[in-house]
């Protein structure tokens, strides 16, 4: 299986900042998605909710889905080496409560990841710590095109 042979607790921050800053256009800084955490067994992150709202002033349930596939993304590719990329699949989310204000953090984990599918849980939680969104994405593992 071609998985990272990066130790479970390595600090993989300065590595996913590095790659985050290749495309300052990105969907993550347009949400204001800022990863604080990066292990091969861990991905956190916040984003505000002012910005990301929808019509009536609640975080929109498509931003808690943005936040989600970014990080099972980073994560999926974390696991996948720098030799291989990863695609989303399938995403899924069920919405548990809203957010008004302040900072939703998002929490990915594995639930499988393999030489080909990568799977990924992610919650998203309210400043108070309330469960806002439970998210579930695979990305599919494939080898990098020449030149990428």
């Amino acid at each position: 299986m071609s998985q990272s042979p990066i130790d479970p607790t390595t600090d993989l921050l300065p590595m996913v900042k590095q790659l985050n800053e290749l495309n300052p256009n990105s969907l993550l800084h347009r949400m204001h998605i800022e990863v604080t955490e990066a292990t091969r067994d861990r991905i956190v992150a916040t984003m505000p909710v002012e910005g990301n709202t929808q019509p009536y002033g609640l975080l929109h349930g498509g931003a808690s889905v943005v936040l989600a596939e970014t990080l099972g993304s980073i994560g999926a590719a974390i696991h996948a080496g720098p030799d291989r990329i990863v695609v989303g699949t399938d995403i899924n989310a069920t919405h548990h409560r809203a957010a008004r204000s302040g900072l939703v953090t998002g929490v990915a984990t594995p639930i499988s990841t393999g030489n080909t599918l990568s799977a990924w849980e992610i919650v998203v939680s309210a400043e108070d710590g309330k469960r806002v969104c439970t998210s579930r994405i695979t990305c599919l593992v494939r080898e990098a095109p020449p030149g990428s």
